[in-house]
């Protein structure tokens, strides 16, 4: 089967065209074409086979300047705990003051990545 992607690693958005089959239930790449560089490859295949997202939201804050703080995953998690993440965040609620970097949730929904805050809410 062939699967139509365009690249997101760089500003190019190289159209990408990949061949998958289906080995023992499992999606593998055999080829790539349409890239300019390794990395369109290498973002073909993994977004084909194990497919993951950062994700960004806020969460709630007592006692500072702004009502929430910005936060997003340290590292991408798979795309299949993106419910279970919001999830968790939803019932997060930290207290100011909150430094950009400091660690709001450790091992989020069991990803082993943790939530860091992208701004320092005072």
């Amino acid at each position: 089967m062939i699967k139509e992607l365009t690249c997101i690693n760089c500003p190019l958005g190289c159209s990408l065209r990949a061949e998958v089959e289906i080995v023992d239930g499992n999606p593998v790449v055999t080829s790539v074409t349409g890239n300019t560089c390794p990395r369109g490859e290498a973002y073909a295949k993994k977004e084909l086979t194990h497919p993951t997202r950062i994700i960004t939201s806020t969460v709630r804050v007592h006692g500072g300047r702004l009502a929430a703080v910005p936060v997003k995953t340290a590292s991408d998690i798979p795309k299949e705990k993106i419910f279970d993440v919001m999830e968790v965040l939803r019932g997060i609620d930290v207290n100011a003051p909150v430094h950009l970097g400091d660690v709001v949730v450790e091992n989020v929904a069991g990803t082993g990545v943790a939530i860091v805050a992208t701004r320092t809410v005072e």
